[in-house]
């Protein structure tokens, strides 16, 4: 039997609270002005390698087979050339991103505190590789609140569970409403968000004595913070029934823009699926939207071979130059931040225990980039050594990543806090400074 969707069948046709709404879903007032109100989170799982990608070391060729130790330096089989009137040198795994080089400010000085994916993941999502916390979107959902009752404030796209599943878009200690609500690339990405019958009076009648049932209930419980999340959860959900099937709906994007973002007409899975749909919930209000590029083989885990990457590559790379450039042209970059990034980098030796052809994990160095709102555009910050294991120049932890991230939100990562367990917690635990070097 067909499912109904239950709550939209109780509720009939507009939201029960609508100023409880809007109080329960408002922000909190930022310490100071920003450009950004919105983040797409790119997030490439599985360790994406910094030296086949965006940070060049033609020393890996040029030592390519001496041992380090017991391992043998493996060379790198990609081209890096400079782009773009910034120079910025990105590798042939990128053909598409790379005219976009003078959009992204390139950070190649990241480093974390872990080299196992699940720690690293978290670690990414949430500033805690050991502890379950709230992740980056549910810590802006908090801050922003809602720009549009009918979305939630917090979306991933994640075509398959990551490392660590669904915890880097949970809420943890966060109310739930903040928790991210998963789309799944594919005939049907949400479920249950078909129409109802149309109202009629004993419906309405229903849907007024729910609403009085529940003013009652909540003024006894004015203080409970679950029943209030609860509420607005629920609100959201039924705002999703009449408003997210139109913004998952693509048939009116021209073919100019699936053009551009390399999609098929009636596709409905792939990256670039996921960026096209990213910006349709960006115009609608959607605090923070993350694009997870997951598969089978967890995408850029390139332990058996570095060309594993080749693939991987193709799936991104148009869709994000796409994303990029069609955002630019309905002047959303201006207020929009992009981050790319992945969990750590790859070493400049093989992997021995999965033959001669891969890299292993390396937590102290890898890349993310960052484009639009308040990010200085067309720059490189950071470097490593020269086999790309270290970082010698303008090191940024993830806890200083997130802080940045904040800070161009309007939001200093000390002050925005939840007291929880008798403390107060942040996204950036008890440290992070703010990346000064790549803002605008």
């Amino acid at each position: 039997m067909q499912r109904r969707p239950i709550l939209r069948s109780l509720l009939g046709g507009s939201l029960v609270f609508p100023g409880l709404v809007s109080e329960l879903l408002a922000g909190r007032p930022p310490q100071h002005a920003a450009k950004a109100k919105r983040v797409i989170f790119l997030y490439l799982t599985g360790g994406m390698s910094h030296l086949d990608t965006f940070d060049p070391k033609p020393e890996l060729n040029r030592r390519a087979g001496e041992l380090i130790g017991k391992r043998k330096i493996l060379g790198c089989p990609y081209k890096f050339q400079p782009h773009g009137q910034s120079g910025t040198e990105i590798s042939d795994l990128f053909p598409h991103l790379s005219t976009c080089a003078d959009d992204l400010c390139l950070i190649r000085s990241l480093h974390g505190d872990h080299g196992n994916h699940a720690q690293a993941v978290l670690s990414m999502h949430t500033g805690s590789g050991t502890l379950v916390r709230p992740s980056i979107g549910s810590w802006i959902s908090y801050g922003l609140g809602s720009a549009n009752h009918n979305l939630p404030t917090f979306v991933t796209i994640a075509p398959h569970l990551p490392y660590s599943g669904a915890l880097p878009w949970g809420s943890a200690f966060l109310p739930r409403k903040n928790s991210g609500v998963r789309i799944v690339p594919g005939k049907e990405p949400v479920k249950y968000l078909g129409d109802p019958a149309p109202p009629s009076q004993l419906r309405a009648l229903q849907r007024r004595l729910l609403a009085d049932s529940n003013r009652s209930h909540l003024a006894a419980r004015a203080s409970d913070p679950r029943l209030e999340s609860r509420i607005a959860s629920l609100e959201t959900a039924y705002g999703m029934q009449m408003e997210m099937p139109e913004a998952l709906d693509l048939t009116r994007e021209t073919d100019a823009t699936h053009r551009l973002y390399g999609l098929e007409r009636g596709s409905t899975r792939g990256y670039a699926w996921q960026c096209l749909v990213a910006r349709r919930l960006a115009e609608r209000g959607v605090r923070f939207i993350e694009l997870v590029d997951t598969g089978a083989s967890y995408n850029w885990d390139a332990h058996t071979d570095i060309r594993h990457q080749d693939g991987h590559a193709r799936n991104v790379d148009q869709p994000i130059a796409g994303l990029l450039k069609d955002l630019k042209s309905r002047g959303m970059l201006e207020d929009t931040l992009i981050v790319c990034t992945t969990e750590f980098g790859r070493t400049p030796t093989v992997d021995p225990i999965n033959g001669d052809k891969g890299r292993g994990h390396l937590a102290s160095a890898f890349s993310s980039w960052l484009a639009g709102a308040g990010v200085n555009a067309g720059t490189v910050y950071g470097k490593t050594n020269d086999l790309g294991t270290k970082v010698v120049e303008n090191p940024v932890h993830v806890h200083d990543f997130h802080a940045t991230i904040l800070h161009l939100l309007g939001f200093d990562h000390e002050a925005l806090t939840y007291r929880h367990a008798g403390r107060d917690f942040r996204l950036t635990d008890v440290s992070g400074d703010i990346v000064k070097g790549i803002l605008s």
